[in-house]
């Protein structure tokens, strides 16, 4: 028995020696000597998470040039606190978190900023329109001195028309443009829209009553007056009527806005500086005699005429009268005023009369027929029409007389200068474009009646009596 006990202990030693010899053989971890350990630990261990980035993905956007159609180089695009700008083919690449919509900002010197609401998880690719505010035409005579003159737009025949759209109804003042829209009122009281690049209709406001005036593009607003006395303030990106303004009398005034004031005369004889943004007057001037003339402006005076033959020249920030002077005639059409002078047509005067900016008379032209004519102001030199049937240019200094071209048709719309021509519609509905130097006619066009045109960068648009045509350069 005890020999039994002592043989068990011994092969109870000798596994336990083997299994000793076994271990150290293969390292110590059951693993052959000379393995090395795993780098990833065991499946059955947690791991702690992992910081992860912010994703983020690149977006083109696209600049280009809403009326000339090319690139813009150099424009500064902006998302968010993220921000590039165009290569030469008007392309910028910016990278931002993968989310969104977002509100782009776009801006270059010499353009309209633009602000638009683009959704990239749709498309990483996105196109903007920049303008040229100097390309546009926001009011009528182009500019608060009522030149009529754009001395930006290069646009001259010979011409192809590229749309033709009906305006539904006698237009006697012409369209006004920006951001390839332009808006036309008509004589039954109807204001329209229509895109420049096709002529599509954008939309249409009756609002009733005639107008016999332009339109004004003030922000995302239109201001129309109207012969049944009111003064509407439209949105202009689907005509809705954001308020009106009852001036009790007809206008005829096409509006004159100013820091957020709209000037115009009535017929009650009254001038108005109305607030655009409380809605109420600043002042009024009152002077007695009918007025049909716009109002112009230059160094802080407002200019207009009456009936009684006056020319009014009012203080626009509190409407004191600072000096007035007589055409012996009334005034229909508005003043120009360009090279310290004011230029004034007289219907019943017969004539156009220049007068300094501080009142003084300077000189003076006799037609011997009607002046309704607005006058237009280029390169040194006057440019009005007569019922005698002609067109004037003069010199602006002495009121010389440079050439006078005649047609067959009394002339009662304002001339209009673009690139060197000189344009203006007749009641035989004709448009003639006259070298504004020389006065040779290098442009006649079947349509027309007053004011011949107005445009943009890319089109001009000559008026007919209810018809709008768009032209461009047939080299285009």
């Amino acid at each position: 028995m005890g020999r039994c006990l002592n043989a068990r202990a011994a092969l109870l030693v000798l596994v336990l020696v083997l299994t000793a010899g076994l271990v150290a053989a293969c390292g110590g971890d059951g693993r052959p000597k000379g393995e090395r350990p795993p780098s990833v630990a065991p499946a059955t261990l947690a791991q702690p998470p992992q910081p992860v980035g912010k994703i983020r993905t690149a977006v083109l956007v696209v600049v280009r040039d809403g009326d000339l159609h090319g690139p813009v180089v150099g424009a500064r695009v902006r998302i968010g606190h993220h921000k590039a700008r165009t290569d030469r083919r008007g392309r910028a690449k910016v990278d931002i978190p993968r989310r969104g919509p977002f509100h782009v900002k776009v801006s270059r010197r010499g353009y309209s900023t633009v602000v638009a609401r683009i959704n990239f998880l749709k498309h990483p690719l996105a196109g903007v329109r920049l303008y040229q505010p100097a390309l546009q035409w926001p009011m009528y005579g182009v500019s608060p001195a009522r030149t009529q003159a754009q001395t930006r737009i290069r646009v001259r025949p010979p011409f192809r028309v590229m749309w033709t759209r009906a305006a539904g109804g006698f237009m006697e003042f012409p369209s006004v443009v920006a951001d390839g829209v332009a808006f036309v009122s008509n004589y039954y009281g109807s204001v329209r829209a229509f895109l420049m690049r096709n002529g599509a209709s954008v939309w249409r406001r009756d609002l009733g009553g005639k107008m016999a005036a332009s339109p004004v593009i003030r922000g995302e607003h239109l201001v129309v007056h109207s012969m049944d006395g009111h003064v509407y303030v439209l949105n202009r990106r689907n005509g809705r009527v954001e308020w009106r303004f009852d001036a009790g009398s007809p206008i005829e005034s096409s509006p004159l806005v100013l820091h957020d004031v709209d000037y115009f005369g009535a017929w009650n004889g009254t001038v108005y500086a109305l607030d655009l943004r409380t809605h109420r007057l600043r002042w009024t001037y009152r002077g007695g005699y009918k007025i049909t003339s716009s109002a112009s402006f230059a160094g802080g005076t407002i200019y207009i005429g009456d009936y009684g033959g006056r020319l009014l020249a009012l203080a626009a920030n509190n409407g004191r009268l600072r000096w007035s002077s007589s055409v012996n005639g009334r005034i229909y059409g508005t003043p120009a005023v360009a090279a310290g002078r004011v230029f004034v047509p007289s219907s019943t005067g017969n004539s156009l009369t220049a007068f300094s900016t501080g009142g003084r008379r300077l000189w003076s032209i006799n037609t011997g027929a009607y002046v309704y004519s607005s006058p237009a102001v280029w390169n040194g030199r006057l440019y009005f029409g007569s019922y005698n049937g002609s067109l004037y240019c003069v010199s602006v200094s002495t009121g010389a007389i440079a050439w006078h071209f005649s047609t067959s048709g009394t002339i009662g719309g304002a001339p209009t200068v673009v690139d060197g021509i000189v344009y203006f519609g007749n009641r035989e509905h004709r448009i003639y474009g006259l070298n504004a130097r020389s006065g040779k006619l290098v442009f006649r066009f079947r349509g027309g009646s007053s004011v011949p045109v107005s445009g943009n960068g890319r089109l001009l648009l000559l008026h007919g009596f209810s018809k709008l045509y768009a032209v461009k350069p047939r080299r285009g």
